[in-house]
């Protein structure tokens, strides 16, 4: 009988959490969620750029310096359930009222709390109702400017200004004239390229470029020329 009454009452304590879902839900809380979104998801499974993890992280560093102004809870107490679509919606507004940031800056802090909340919707499906809501919160429309690209002209007259300003530079091929041939964005945080030349048909670089992806480069003939010009200088030990 002792242990039918013990059983009964373990029953009671989990029926009142939840049941094994709430216990599950008890153990993954929102700091949990927060660590393991950006261990797991963001740095082993979809291994984004470092420039993605430190937007991430300024967003929800913003986020819980919000939270915890509003709600007066510090990020450890914070739970799943404080933060739902009206207070992201309000993060947003304050963000847009206080900081004064851009329509494109308050839809990229977006994106990073919904990727956050589609990563926890399969955690915690109990909670699919309220992520469904704040998954479905629409960005914010704003005029697109139209973009102008430099005609071949602009290109020669800005490099040709460069090269007389810069000595050092101009004893070497620039990126900028590999980029402006093929119209390629830089993925490092200074603006240069990480490239390769290989012999095939003439010098064709091998490109790795924004969003990691590679590409052969398709070299105008001034560009060649320069960059034959660069290769077949004498080479200093340690250059």
């Amino acid at each position: 009988m002792r242990c039918y009454r013990r059983s009964n009452d373990a029953a009671a304590r989990s029926m009142q959490a939840g049941g094994p879902q709430g216990a599950w839900a008890t153990r993954l809380r929102f700091p949990v969620l927060l660590q393991q979104f950006f261990t797991q998801r963001l740095m082993q499974q979809k291994k984004v750029s470092p420039h993605t993890l430190c937007s991430y992280r300024d967003t929800f560093r913003l986020l819980l310096r919000f939270a915890n102004k509003k709600l007066h809870t510090t990020p450890e107490q914070l739970s799943i359930e404080q933060i739902d679509a009206p207070m992201v919606t309000a993060f947003l507004n304050d963000l847009e009222n206080s900081r004064g940031v851009s329509a494109r800056t308050r839809n990229l802090r977006l994106t990073a709390i919904r990727s956050f909340f589609r990563f926890a919707s399969y955690e915690l499906p109990s909670k699919s109702a309220q992520i469904q809501r704040l998954l479905a919160m629409p960005r914010k429309r704003y005029t697109r400017r139209l973009i102008h690209f430099l005609t071949r002209e602009e290109v020669v007259a800005l490099s040709g200004r460069s090269r007389q300003a810069d000595v050092d530079r101009s004893a070497r091929p620039r990126t900028d004239d590999v980029g402006c041939s093929d119209r390629i964005a830089p993925d490092r945080s200074d603006g240069s390229y990480s490239a390769k030349f290989h012999s095939r048909k003439g010098l064709v670089p091998s490109v790795i470029g924004k969003g990691r992806k590679e590409r052969a480069v398709p070299l105008c003939k001034p560009v060649v020329a320069v960059l034959k010009a660069w290769l077949d200088e004498p080479r200093m030990d340690g250059a």
